[in-house]
């Protein structure tokens, strides 16, 4: 079993054996005095700490750990040879589009002038980092199509948010609010979420057999108290829906609006525009089609576009340049840049400030350096991606959906289960190879969905090591099905409790 065991690590060239070493918590490798620090003398007058504090002066400190400088810097070295990280390989999770982050963007971003802008500038000291949000927006409105859009929500989630706000405003303004949103069942679970945050009644819509919209079902569901459909294009099987005018017609002709979450942009920018085939409104993940960085707890970037007539319920404050005076108000210098806040049917703010401007300048350096013929190769290139791992694994894995796939491909674990093998067993095998897993079990419309997206960022080389160690494990799966249900046999941690780990865990230390 060993032997088989190690197959893995020699068959696709990906990974071997590797000393990984134990590491305590600092708690526990803690010894009175020791300091890896050296403060300067005190250059102030020493005061009376206690005496300052009274009651809340605190007489211990806290068994905040005691390390040298050297043990410091092996710990926090230890740990991070026990992360996956995308400088490590590919993150084949479908949905989530984790390209690579190219260093220029981090560089940019680190300019001092850039880094250093406080929010509370004045608008006249701050137009270098006015210019670069409203050029982002700029290009954002043209690879969207739309005609104007906010930055400020904070990620793809807030974006949707921020979205139906819009729409709710607008029906609001129109008299009447609505009472539904339909969502269609291979939405991310978002969507349902921010329809139902938003004070909206939640319709699902059922798939076609091709796993896009079925246009007789949606014209039966849309009434005069739909308030907006949210469709994600591509759907979450990675196919485009091919009839979107004709669901644009549906949802218009009663008064409805089309939502689009724009998660998968990368397999539409600089081919085609959402707000040429009748979007409405939409949001996009600069950290997922615009290379930002991904995951990690934030900062994300969810900017909302949309199109003209809900222009006046954007949130405040907007971004604006200065025509000279209006009325008797001087707005500043003709040309310059401020922010508006007189916005009388605007939904109000969303974020604090105006987003994370980090993000904003890490997506404009992506943009600026791929330009539109570059960005256009992306696309094209995270397409074809998706299409050679399909057609180099739809051999051994179920293809649920004939429909050609765009920048991701779903396959399901229907052939691997006449083994007792499922998808969660494939992907912890996956570990083995030294591959993060793809996404399990989603959507839901697949059952036992294995949903890969390999991104633009993946060499052929690493694709064929990825697809390799795929046929690998459909292979042990046939021969020792055993070798897989108990996998991974190469992490630190075997198969964890996770019902346990979720019902009681343990948030912090305590000393034995």
């Amino acid at each position: 079993m060993a032997t088989e065991r190690d197959a893995s690590r020699t068959t696709t060239g990906k990974v071997r054996a590797h000393q990984t070493q134990n590491e305590r918590l600092t708690f526990e490798k803690s010894s009175p005095g020791k300091k890896g620090y050296k403060l300067p003398p005190l250059d102030v007058p020493a005061v009376n700490t206690a005496e300052l504090l009274g009651e809340t002066f605190r007489t211990t400190d806290g068994l905040l750990p005691e390390l040298s400088e050297i043990e410091i810097i092996r710990h926090f070295t230890r740990l991070s040879t026990w992360n996956y990280a995308i400088d490590l390989g590919m993150y084949p999770l479908g949905s989530c589009t984790m390209k690579y982050n190219p260093r220029v963007n981090e560089f940019v971003s680190r300019i001092e002038g850039l880094a250093e802008a406080h929010p509370y500038r004045p608008d006249s000291l701050a137009q270098g980092i006015m210019e670069v949000i409203d050029l982002l927006q700029r290009c954002l409105i043209e690879i969207t199509g739309m005609d104007t859009i906010t930055l400020q929500p904070a990620a793809g989630a807030h974006g949707e948010f921020t979205g139906i706000l819009l729409a709710r405003a607008w029906h609001e303004s129109n008299g009447n609010a609505r009472k539904k949103i339909i969502i269609p069942d291979s939405a991310h679970g978002t969507n349902p979420a921010t329809a139902a945050i938003c004070g909206y009644q939640v319709e699902n819509l059922k798939s076609n057999a091709d796993g896009g919209i079925d246009l007789d079902a949606l014209e039966r569901q849309v009434d005069e108290e739909t308030a907006a459909l949210m469709l994600t294009n591509p759907s979450t099987i990675g196919v485009f829906e091919n009839q979107i005018h004709k669901i644009a017609d549906i949802l218009h002709a009663k008064g409805a609006l089309l939502y689009m979450d724009g998660a998968n942009m990368n397999a539409l920018v600089g081919k085609v525009r959402p707000g040429d085939f009748g979007v409405d409104v939409m949001h996009l993940n600069l950290h997922k089609t615009f290379s930002t960085p991904h995951g990690g707890g934030g900062p994300g970037s969810g900017p909302v576009a949309c199109k003209k007539f809900l222009e006046p319920f954007l949130p405040t404050p907007v971004l604006v340049r200065t025509a000279g005076k209006e009325g008797t108000r001087e707005k500043g210098k003709e040309g310059e840049l401020h922010w508006d806040y007189d916005r009388p049917q605007s939904v109000g703010r969303v974020r604090a400030f105006y987003g994370n401007t980090g993000m904003f300048i890490r997506a404009l350096a992506y943009i600026l350096a791929n330009g539109p013929d570059g960005l256009r190769q992306t696309t094209e290139d995270a397409v074809l991606n998706a299409n050679y791992i399909r057609k180099k694994l739809e051999d051994l894995y179920e293809l649920p959906y004939k429909t050609p796939s765009m920048h991701e491909v779903v396959f399901s674990d229907k052939r691997q289960q006449a083994k007792g093998v499922k998808t969660g067993d494939i992907a912890k095998r996956l570990i083995d190879y030294g591959f993060h897993p793809y996404t399990v079990s989603f959507p839901l419309i697949v059952p036992g969905a294995l949903m890969i997206e390999p991104t633009e960022s993946e060499s052929v080389e690493e694709l064929d090591l990825f697809i390799a160690a795929m046929r690998s494990i459909a292979k042990e799966v046939d021969e020792h099905p055993e070798l897989v249900k108990t996998a991974p046999h190469s992490t630190r941690v075997s198969r964890l409790d996770e019902v346990g780990a979720a019902r009681k865990p343990v948030l912090r230390w305590k000393p034995e």
